[in-house]
């Protein structure tokens, strides 16, 4: 069977990590697969929104190590294969959402906190884990951890890789909610057709926006979202909401 399902339904793309009997631990070939996924699958005009997540018993437990075993291995260039997928989640002008249960950890959490949500069940289990074999973060970790908690949260994360619960890791700001297991499934559903029939156009925007301020002074983010704002109001989705707001009704969005 493939390393990675994909699944199209009501505008919702779900990306299925699919490795069970390896808690979905990251191959060379999954990544490819999945990098080609937010590259092309997931940009066709009929997909809306995308959901990442795991087959089996957890979302992914990170690098199989065993992949490599026994070779010299070059971490700068395998890391690339990373790079794709997560550069991939931030171009992509859609929302994706994460979908955690069981264990997500080393550059399974990483590509977890690459996505702009994330839901976690209740029996979720969040670490960090590079530094317990003698290494960094990487896969982006870097970049969205001390974003998401702050420095000084995100270096004991990172140098201590404690074992963070689902309501742990809620706390922390790591994800967006916590649902109990047998709510689980039924909420991540509920949610991805939620933003598969929102205004599509805006979403992107909004990630080009938040993604801009990380780097930018006052001034320049004011200018940069007149400038986006300016994009917003020509869409057929803004016209659809301001007429849904006159006629009080809910709108019917097209993602144009």
């Amino acid at each position: 069977m493939s390393v990675l399902l994909r699944e199209l339904k009501d505008g919702v793309l779900t990306l299925t990590l699919n490795r069970p009997e390896a808690i979905n631990a990251l191959t060379t070939e999954m990544l490819r697969e999945l990098g080609k996924a937010f590259a092309k699958e997931a940009t066709a005009p009929e997909v809306r929104a995308v959901v990442l997540r795991g087959a089996g018993r957890g979302f992914c437990s990170g690098q199989d190590l065993r992949e490599f075993e026994g070779q010299s291995l070059s971490y700068k260039g395998h890391l690339r294969n990373y790079r794709s997928v997560v550069e991939g989640i931030a171009a992509l002008e859609k929302p994706v959402l994460a979908a955690i249960h069981g264990a997500a950890a080393g550059a399974g959490l990483s590509l977890a906190l690459a996505c702009d949500l994330r839901v976690a069940a209740a029996d979720a289990l969040l670490t960090t884990g590079f530094s317990k074999i003698g290494l960094i973060p990487d896969a982006g970790m870097n970049y969205y951890l001390p974003r998401l908690v702050g420095y000084a949260r995100a270096y004991e994360l990172a140098a201590l890789s404690p074992r963070l619960s689902a309501e742990e890791a809620l706390a922390l700001g790591l994800v967006n909610r916590v649902v109990p297991v047998e709510a689980f499934e039924q909420e991540v559903a509920r949610l991805a057709l939620e933003l598969a029939q929102g205004p599509t156009k805006t979403y992107g925007l909004i990630k080009r926006a938040l993604r801009y301020s990380a780097g930018a002074t006052l001034e320049e983010v004011l200018e940069y979202e007149a400038l986006l704002q300016e994009v917003a109001g020509r869409t057929q989705d803004h016209k659809e909401g301001v007429q849904a707001f006159y006629e009080k009704r809910s709108p019917r969005f097209q993602g144009r």
